[in-house]
Order: structure tokens, then sequence, then C-alpha cells
């Protein structure tokens, strides 16, 4: 497994990061083939391993904690907090008060005393950045954490978190989490330049955008209907990511490779991305994107992915991902009934 530095943190990590939020109930519920499955992306490489308290509400973490019994050193652990985590409206979010509980809780339950990257999981429009970056400059300098890290964010809040930063004398966002893969290369217009200018490293989250880059799901064929798929079904129907995808899938039987290998080898092609999470649920699935990771893309083959999906567009967004308020309130975008007219 070819191994990069994240950023400037001078951490060394694997272009492959073991994503987690499928251990558990959210996919597989059998903890100890979970187990057995970063036992086996250790051997084969991945230093990288990727995890969120409210995977399976703490059980994801649980489930990591009790792989890495006698691995930690060798592991760079990465965490998210900020997701809701009870009905306690206290119990989310970017405070202090929950930063501070929400790290002891983590370290309890991955069973160690130090997170390698710990990053807010969702940018938090409530909280003032700096009050966030305060919390995590103390745990950086208590020992409990050593990088801290971002996800979701749009290039004017990477901007903002590193201009307080240098101006209160924090500790700086050293990497960013944004969703990056064939059919959604927003990132690559503006997010990815501003982690560049700043150096921070970058992990690339659902390269294989919700599954549709697995090539299991078609036009006109028959959707999902358990539970575990409900939640993304809405990004499985989008017609225009299907056309896509079968475009794609034809560009993929002329390398010789499923679509599943060009598309992670796609997202680890680009310069400014140090590694790109992969979220197996199972170990056939493991197995199968490990074999992908030796798949080299030529500049003929990227040439034809740009012509299918332009570099720095998005098919369609993902709900999921980062969305501005003014995008869902409209009192944001409209000034009061009164004042809207020039004179």
């Amino acid at each position: 497994m070819r191994i990069r530095k994240l950023g400037r943190t001078g951490i060394e990590v694997s272009a492959y990061c073991l994503g987690t939020m499928m251990f558990g109930k959210m996919g597989n519920p059998d903890h100890d083939d979970c187990v057995r499955m970063i036992h086996r992306a250790l051997d084969a490489g991945i230093n990288f391993v990727d995890t969120a308290d409210v995977y399976g509400y703490s059980e994801t973490e649980e489930i990591v904690g009790k792989a890495l019994k006698g691995r930690r050193d060798e592991v760079v652990l990465a965490i998210k907090f900020n997701g809701p985590m009870g009905e306690d409206p206290n119990r989310s979010g970017s405070s202090r008060r929950w930063v501070v509980q929400a790290v002891e809780g983590s370290l309890k339950r991955l069973q160690t005393d130090y997170i390698d990257l710990y990053q807010i999981h969702h940018p938090d429009p409530h909280t003032d950045i700096e009050e966030t970056l305060s919390a995590l400059t103390d745990l950086v300098r208590a020992g409990k954490v050593r990088a801290i890290g971002s996800c979701n964010l749009p290039a004017s809040k990477i901007v903002e978190a590193q201009w307080v930063s240098q101006q209160r004398g924090l500790h700086r966002l050293r990497t960013e989490q944004p969703t990056y893969s064939i059919l959604n290369r927003g990132i690559e217009r503006e997010v990815l330049p501003a982690c560049r200018r700043y150096g921070l490293g970058v992990l690339v989250w659902s390269p294989l955008a919700m599954g549709l880059l697995t090539g299991r799901y078609r036009k006109n064929a028959p959707r999902p209907d358990n539970a575990r798929m409900q939640w993304v079904s809405r990004h499985l129907t989008d017609e225009r990511k299907l056309d896509a995808v079968e475009q794609l899938l034809t560009l993929a039987e002329e390398t010789g490779r499923s679509l599943t290998h060009v598309a992670t080898a796609f997202a680890t092609s680009h310069p400014d991305v140090t590694a790109a999470i992969i979220g197996p649920r199972t170990m056939d699935q493991l197995d199968d994107l490990l074999v992908g990771a030796t798949l080299t893309l030529g500049d003929d083959i990227l040439d034809e992915i740009d012509a299918i999906v332009p570099p720095g567009t998005d098919i369609s967004p993902l709900d999921v991902s980062c969305t501005p308020p003014s995008l869902t309130r409209s009192d944001l975008r409209r000034r009061p009934f009164h004042e809207r007219a020039a004179a």
C-alpha cells in the first residue's frame, strides 16, 4: 500500500483509509467479523482508520477499540465528532462543552489514551469557530489529540478557520474530509485549491458515490428496499447519475477492470487527495477493494472520465454534504418585503 504525507502534519498514512461506518448496526452487526476485517486491512498495509462517535451511536467505536488492542501504535486513528449522541441538545455540535465531553467518551470506547486526528464531522453554524478551535487546541496541548481537522467545509470556511487560528494563536485545522467521486467533483473547483494553499491533508469519503459506482445499480433495474439502503435510495434513482454510470461501465469494460476499481483509482489519482476512504461491509468487499489498489489509470482513461463528468462539476450534489443555511432558509435570501425594491 502506497504511503503518503498527511498534509504538513509529518504523519504518514496509506492511500486507502479504512472507513468503519458499515461496522455495527448500520451494516455488519457481527462484531467478530468486523474485527477480522480491520485486521485484514492492517495486514494488507492500510495504517489509516476513520470512524465517528455517531456511527452506531458509539457501537462502531467499541468495535474499532477491540480490533486495535495490541496494534494501536501501528494505526493512525481518525475520529469525528459533533453528530447528535442523544436527545439532549447539548450532546452534539462543536461547543467547548460538548467537545471536551465527546473526546472522553471516544477515548474510553476506543480503549486508547490519544487520538491521532480529531475531526469536526459537520459545519456548525451555531458555534463560533474560535470556540471550537480553542477547545481543540486545549486537547492537543493536553496530549489527548495529535492533530485536528474538519469535514464537509466549503472553501470559505476553510479559509476562515485558518485565519482565526493565525489571529488567535490557536492550533489550525490540518486536514479536510470532503465527498469526492467521479460523479461528485465539485471540490476540484475551490475546496481542493484551498486545501493545497494551506497544506491540508485531504481524506475523501464516498469515492463510490453511495454505491452507484459499484455498477450494482443500473437504469430501469429494481431498487434495494432494505432499511439499510433507504437513506441513500434517492441517490440511486438520480437519472442523471445513472446515465453517467452507464457510460462509465462501458469505459471500465474497456480497461478490463471493474467500475469499483476505476472509481477508487480515480479518487487516489488526484494530487491533492491524500487518501480515499473505503467503507466495506463484508470481507469479500474489502478483498475486492484491496485488489483494486494496484490499478493505475492512464491519462487516456482520465481524459475519457473528464468527458463524461467534466472537472469541477457535481452531476447532482449529495444531500449529506455541506449545505449553506442560505439555501435552506428563504429569509437569508430575501430582504423584508418593504426593502426589496431598488427605489
